[in-house]
């Protein structure tokens, strides 16, 4: 069996369905002795020109393990569902199983976008505690350095009295 990669858009007013479209397609893959390797919905996003003048798709990514002709019935229902705006599928070497680039902004964006108390909570949580001290460390670093340049920074009068006092020095 061969690993492929698809990538799907679902029309935004379907995005409830979502999570029922994929259980079919897992019962199918894994009904004919397939596997799914990694399973990403990725959620409603902007897409980068309009398609059926909608300008968001849901999209979901799968990486999954089987063969020609299970490949083939997948397709025939993404090609005749009308839900599904466009799809891609790109034929892998290997299974990847890791998160993809697209997930991996997604959570950090969602991670970046909580309140500070909670970031800290969450990281307390996580376990992972010395990556984030280590960030909090550069932030105050860097807010420290601001103000720090603010006060060495001369001021306009400052500046005009040393031009004065050099004039007159020189005169």
């Amino acid at each position: 069996m061969r690993h492929y990669e698809i990538c799907f858009l679902v029309h935004p007013d379907q995005s409830e369905q979502v999570p029922a479209m994929l259980d079919r397609y897992r019962a199918m893959v894994e009904g004919n002795n397939g596997a799914i390797h990694r399973l990403e919905d990725w959620g409603r996003r902007q897409l980068a020109y309009p398609i059926a003048k909608l300008h968001k798709a849901h999209y979901v990514l799968m990486n999954i393990e089987c063969d020609q002709d299970t490949l083939a019935e997948l397709e025939g229902i993404f090609r005749f569902n009308d839900a599904v705006l466009r799809h891609l599928t790109v034929v892998r070497g290997e299974a990847i199983s890791e998160q993809s680039v697209m997930m991996k902004a997604k959570e950090e964006k969602d991670r970046s976008s909580r309140p500070h108390d909670d970031r800290k909570a969450a990281r307390s949580d996580d376990g992972d505690d010395s990556a984030d001290d280590a960030e909090d460390r550069e932030s105050e670093q860097a807010a420290e350095s601001d103000s720090e340049a603010s006060e060495a920074a001369p001021t306009a009068e400052e500046i005009s009295a040393d031009a004065e006092a050099a004039k007159s020095a020189d005169a």
